[in-house]
């Protein structure tokens, strides 16, 4: 039988923590938990906010501690980490799919300077390609107004940075 480690608890612990403005996926599945390591008897957890000026940071590592602290883990410390940036590239294969489960198109690939220009963004209900923003800020900073052409829903989708 194998036995997790604290850290591992840790990781399975936090995978069930939603992110406060993309409830749909979780602050595992955005790849904003960069590392979790024992610091003594209690855990240090890095951070990286998806962007540095991002509203839900605070609100992401009381959740975080809170999680921590439902397990029995009474020492937690956030290290936030502001490099390397935090990309849409981190988002993981199931956070992608639950976007768009969800109504928000997921972010297209970026490259090492950017997001790709002219990336397609489908829309998440009919698959359609033929869709416009509307508006280059959606419900949170970091996503934009989209509108299906061929059926005409709005949607959101993450921008790619």
């Amino acid at each position: 039988m194998v036995t997790l480690t604290v850290e591992a608890k840790a990781w399975e612990w936090l995978d069930a923590v939603p992110d406060p403005e993309l409830p749909s996926v979780t602050i595992t599945d955005l790849g904003i938990v960069r590392e979790i390591r024992e610091d003594g008897d209690g855990l240090v957890v890095a951070l990286t906010p998806t962007y540095s000026g991002c509203p839900a940071t605070a609100v992401i590592e009381a959740d975080v501690t809170r999680a921590l602290h439902d397990h029995g883990i009474e020492r937690v410390r956030i290290e936030r980490r502001l490099a390397p940036a935090w990309t849409t590239d981190w988002i993981t294969a199931r956070g992608r799919e639950r976007l768009h489960e969800h109504g928000i198109a997921p972010p297209g690939p970026t490259l090492a300077d950017g997001p790709l220009v002219g990336a397609i963004v489908r829309c998440p209900r009919c698959a359609s390609s033929n869709t416009s923003e509307i508006s280059r800020f959606g419900s949170t900073p970091c996503k934009a107004l989209y509108r299906c052409e061929a059926c005409r829903e709005p949607f959101d989708y993450v921008k790619p940075h």
